[in-house]
């Protein structure tokens, strides 16, 4: 029980830190806080009898926040498949566990779609001829994750959306666009939240389908948003 309550906090404290670290531009700080997030998060996951997809998709997480600390194409294009990988666990997840939204679903499809096609619009013309490709359609994957999210509950919901803030941000400084001060920080503000909120709505939607089900649920209590 201590290590199940120690775990999360240490998430938030490392997040704390590698937050500050990029505001105080202590480089080489916020490059070992940063690898450190997801495995804290998918630990927080697995102590409190949490889903393995959901810590796979976490510890997908952690590969791509270390390959894009390398610098070059290559490493971003390695890192970017680490996060798809991640996607693809989510979406298997909500697939599981989600619940149908009827015509709502329909609506939310549709402005997902249309949020889609304006950003790869505004993005492509900065983007390098040899990262278009690859970013419509890492985009598009990140589109039905945060899509399929809203199938299993608002924080679930909450954390699809944030991660396309996030990686929004992140694609607008890689096609050009102006940057707002500290962008690193917002980036990184936006995906912790999103991972933390994804991985407290999708432990919370599994605990509530193995109830509804008969089998025995996982604690609730995972991970703190």
């Amino acid at each position: 029980m201590r290590a199940a309550r120690a775990v999360p906090a240490a998430f938030g404290a490392a997040a704390a830190a590698h937050l500050g670290a990029l505001l105080a531009h202590a480089t080489t700080l916020a490059h070992l806080t940063k690898p450190a997030l997801m495995p804290l998060l998918a630990a927080a996951v697995l102590l409190h009898g949490g889903s393995r997809l959901l810590a796979a998709a976490l510890l997908c997480g952690c590969a791509g926040d270390a390959l894009l600390q390398a610098e070059g194409r290559t490493p971003f294009l390695l890192g970017m498949a680490a996060f798809a990988a991640g996607h693809l666990c989510y979406l298997a997840l909500f697939a599981r566990h989600g619940t149908p939204g009827g015509s709502r679903t329909y609506r939310l499809a549709a402005a997902y779609a249309a949020a889609w096609l304006a950003t790869v619009a505004l993005l492509w013309p900065g983007l390098e001829a040899g990262m278009r490709l690859p970013v419509v359609l890492y985009s598009l994957l990140l589109t039905a994750m945060a899509l399929a999210a809203t199938r299993a509950g608002a924080w679930a919901a909450a954390g699809g959306l944030l991660f396309l803030v996030s990686d929004s941000l992140l694609a607008g400084g890689l096609a050009g666009w102006p940057q707002a001060p500290a962008a690193q920080f917002w980036v990184m503000l936006t995906y912790a939240a999103a991972q933390a909120l994804l991985a407290y709505g999708v432990h919370r939607c599994v605990a509530a389908a193995g109830a509804g089900s008969g089998r025995p649920a996982p604690a609730r209590a995972a991970v703190s948003p």
